[in-house]
């Protein structure tokens, strides 16, 4: 990870990390697995306060969450906002039919 000091994306990202996780936390029906994806919202907060992750780790992270999270489309909204703000640190991910 590159030291990116005030890089507006990693604010951005820090951002759609914390609204898809109060959207999960409010999602009152059970998903069976909610903690992967709790964990790997968790591990993808760490990476970013440590600066700009890189195009493969928020393309493995994005798919976890994804695999976790599943077609919920009350959650839809807040995970294209978290896809749209990787994109911005590189190459486009490809998940548009994710959502």
């Amino acid at each position: 990870m590159a030291d990116t000091g005030d890089d507006p994306r990693v604010a951005g990202l820090s951002a759609a990390i914390a609204r898809l996780r109060a959207e999960l936390d409010a999602y009152p029906a059970r998903l069976y697995d909610r903690h992967a994806a709790e964990d790997e919202l968790t591990a993808l907060a760490a990476r970013v306060a440590e600066g700009a992750p890189t195009a493969d780790e928020l393309r493995n992270s994005l798919l976890q969450i994804l695999a976790a999270i599943g077609s919920v489309s009350a959650l839809a909204d807040a995970l294209t906002a978290l896809r749209n703000a990787m994109e911005l640190f590189g190459e486009p991910l490809g998940f548009q039919g994710a959502n």
